[in-house]
């Protein structure tokens, strides 16, 4: 029997199995209802809200201290002393890496194609909004992490509901966030599985085969699919050995140049057509509040734009706070501020930045999935960049592979904290995981599984519903601790603060 058909079986099989369970998820939490001729998922509105109270609560604290927030990224507060693994700048592109990806590729051109280029407005909006949530969630996230024997730390949403549960309210609230605290590693660990390693290594692979000669190349077989997969799980296992500081050194360094990539072929396009750009941003504008052309009007194109930024920057999701857990502080709302820094990067930065390049670009795939064709996806952004460099696909498969392998090797951190949370911290629970994950990361070339990965994106937002609830609960303690850390920065900014002055606090195990 050949790879190709034990491959193919496989495939069936497994997405025959869990297809009606898949199906049934997926129904129960992206369940919709109509609002002004369109669909409103009601995950996407719950999300949503969170950024708009949040907002509030905090006193639009992602505008008020977007520069304390560059000038804690740039060192300006650290304490010597602290505890945690890494420092801030690496902290924030390990969270980057797990949220800045295809999404940002294939995802802004299905949100400008069904929306019209008003939905970029409002991916905007939802990033901004975003800002908050993640501000919030990454404060709770340092604040009850907890710093191990070895120095290594572990946090996120199955560590901060069960303690500020317990620290709010007591035995009952304590018993309630252990419960929520099994199922977010839960969630969080098929999720990453499947969605955050399986589905990337599969994506960067085909898009390799696409500029490789195609399924008749030297790539397109199934042992060249078993060659890749090796290759990136041994890359991803190599440094997913090393724990987060190894992880948050190649992300801080990947992150960053693929994010140069990405946005110089943007600046490109735009510049080579720079007489479209105020032509581009005024049918951005106008179609945010223009119903004329737009599949349910304003509102199609509000929930349209909506829904891609809160699937893409995963603020409110409770995945970011594992990352950003492990940095070096005293302060936990310092980390908050450097976290909303995120949504920012990957929503109103690069997701804008890919909506301006098709807009202006304007291919006809474009024009034909306006027309009501084929939702190409990442090939109507790959024909965006065609339009004036040619030999952009090698460039932009390059660009998928760096966001596939960055991501995974997040995803990896963040399925290890979960997996440990739920079978203890020994040398064999973690090796067991290790080689799960990298034999995953193999499959991912060789299996689709589509159903599964649907299946781990609808568990993945039953972790908002979660983690959201506990950020409402818990949101006084946030607010201590960033008054908290601004009275620390005024003491530092008057030269009243020494490194010595603030001890940090932990929980060690």
């Amino acid at each position: 029997m050949s790879l190709d058909s034990i491959t193919q079986s496989v495939d069936k099989a497994v997405s025959g199995f869990f297809e009606p369970v898949a199906t049934w998820l997926g129904e129960k939490v992206f369940y919709s209802v109509p609002v002004a001729g369109t669909e409103l998922p009601l995950i996407v509105a719950w999300l949503v809200v969170a950024g708009v109270v949040f907002t509030g609560w905090f006193g639009f604290v992602q505008v008020r201290k977007f520069r304390l927030a560059v000038d804690v990224v740039r060192g300006k507060y650290d304490e010597k002393g602290s505890e945690g693994e890494v420092n801030h700048f690496q902290a924030l592109t390990a969270a980057v890496s797990g949220t800045v990806g295809l999404g940002n590729i294939a995802g802004v051109a299905v949100a400008v194609s069904i929306g019209g280029p008003g939905a970029t407005f409002w991916m905007i909006i939802c990033g901004l909004l975003g800002m908050a949530s993640k501000f919030v969630e990454v404060t709770l996230g340092v604040k009850y992490r907890e710093v191990h024997a070895d120095g290594s730390v572990s946090g996120g949403p199955m560590h901060y509901l069960p303690k500020g549960m317990a620290e709010r309210f007591g035995k009952n609230g304590k018993t309630f966030g252990k419960v929520l605290a099994v199922l977010a590693s839960f969630f969080v660990l098929f999720f990453g599985l499947f969605g955050g390693n399986l589905f990337q290594v599969n994506q960067s692979y085909a898009q390799l085969v696409s500029v490789a000669g195609g399924e008749d190349g030297a790539l397109g077989s199934s042992a060249g699919a078993l060659f890749f997969g090796i290759l990136i799980a041994a890359l991803v296992g190599i440094v997913l050995l090393g724990g987060i500081r190894s992880i948050a050194s190649v992300t801080s360094r990947l992150v960053p140049a693929m994010a140069a990539i990405y946005i110089a072929a943007c600046l490109v396009v735009i510049v080579t057509s720079i007489d479209a750009v105020p032509s581009a941003i005024g049918s951005i504008i106008e179609g945010a509040f223009n119903p004329q052309g737009v599949a349910g009007g304003v509102l199609g194109a509000l929930i349209i734009g909506f829904k891609r930024a809160a699937f893409s920057n995963e603020a409110g999701l409770g995945s970011a706070p594992i990352a950003h857990s492990a940095v070096k502080t005293k302060h936990p709302a310092s980390e908050g501020l450097v976290a909303l820094l995120e949504p920012f990067i990957d929503t109103v930065i690069i997701c804008t930045m890919t909506a301006l390049t098709i807009v202006i670009a304007n291919p006809d795939a474009y024009t034909k999935a306006r027309e009501g064709g084929d939702i190409g996806g990442v090939t109507i952004t790959s024909a965006a960049f065609e339009t004036v460099l040619p030999w952009f696909p090698y460039v932009l498969t390059l660009a998928v592979m760096l966001f596939a392998i960055s991501t995974v090797l997040t995803w990896g951190y963040y399925c290890m904290k979960a997996w440990t949370h739920l079978f203890g911290r020994s040398k064999a629970s973690e090796l067991s995981f290790k080689v799960l994950y990298t034999v995953f990361a193999v499959a991912g070339s060789l299996l689709t599984l589509q159903t599964l990965i649907d299946m781990a994106d609808a568990v993945l937002f039953m972790l908002a519903v979660i983690n959201i609830i506990g950020l409402y609960l818990l949101a006084p303690v946030v607010k201590r601790e960033l008054n908290s850390f601004l009275d620390f920065v005024k003491r530092r900014d008057a030269g009243l603060e020494t490194d010595e002055d603030e001890e940090p606090a932990k929980t060690t195990v």
